[in-house]
């Protein structure tokens, strides 16, 4: 799978977040573009990032219920509606859209009724709404809420679960985040020292079992299930 990470942010070097965010991004298949650094927009090769990957993800911070004014000129000039949708044409079909917001403010304040009265799916509509028209496939938002005040552990969780967003098989069910997690650490033992390839091993192994109990676990269920039923 090829993720394309379509970043907006102004002062991205000052910007704590992304520059965390930056070195998750660093997996095999995913590309960050920063557009806000391009010397200039070309509208071609843009759209040629665009139709050659598998999942787009728009990531920026909220700025007014929206993104940093260098994505909507992004937008402007690189989605037109010939590229879009135009003459029955839909190069970005099947693709996956998400989107990764970061915000200043928690998120129980993005509500019906808390201080900002709208939800971040509401705020994210129109950038949803392009994903629909262009007929790609929507992913749940991933919101990011008041990042410099998480405790390390917190962060750490964040970064799998980012990481997950950017390469998991979708939807975001338990067999396809055992799936990922199982990748993931058989990735691991490519470039690690012989101490850590045995701490590596065991824990894939500690991994698979716990799957096979999970797996297990339902089997029996599915039993009870139909017993209770009949």
């Amino acid at each position: 799978m090829k993720t394309l990470i379509i970043v907006s942010h102004p002062e991205i070097d000052n910007s704590q977040t992304q520059q965390f965010l930056h070195e998750g991004s660093k997996k095999k298949g995913v590309l960050w573009h920063h557009i806000e650094g391009l010397e200039k927009i070309d509208v071609l090769k843009e759209q040629k990032l665009l139709t050659e990957a598998d999942r787009i993800i728009f990531q920026f911070p909220l700025y007014w219920y929206s993104s940093p004014s260098g994505l909507k000129k992004w937008e402007d000039l690189v989605l037109t509606r010939n590229f879009i949708y135009g003459d029955k044409n839909y190069p970005l079909e099947g693709k996956e859209f998400g989107l990764v917001v970061t915000t200043g403010l928690p998120l129980k304040d993005f509500k019906k009724g808390a201080s900002e009265n709208f939800s971040l799916d509401e705020l994210m509509t129109p950038y949803r709404a392009i994903a629909d028209k262009a007929k790609m496939i929507v992913l749940p938002i991933f919101p990011i809420s008041q990042f410099w005040y998480m405790t390390e552990s917190v962060q750490m969780a964040l970064l799998v679960d980012y990481q997950r967003y950017l390469k998991q098989e979708m939807p975001d069910t338990l067999q396809n985040r055992q799936k990922w997690f199982e990748n993931e650490l058989q990735q691991l033992d490519l470039d690690l020292n012989i101490k850590d390839k045995k701490i590596t091993e065991m824990i894939l192994t500690s991994f698979t079992e716990r799957i096979e109990e999970l797996n297990q676990l339902n089997e029996t269920l599915e039993i009870i299930k139909e017993n209770d039923e009949n």
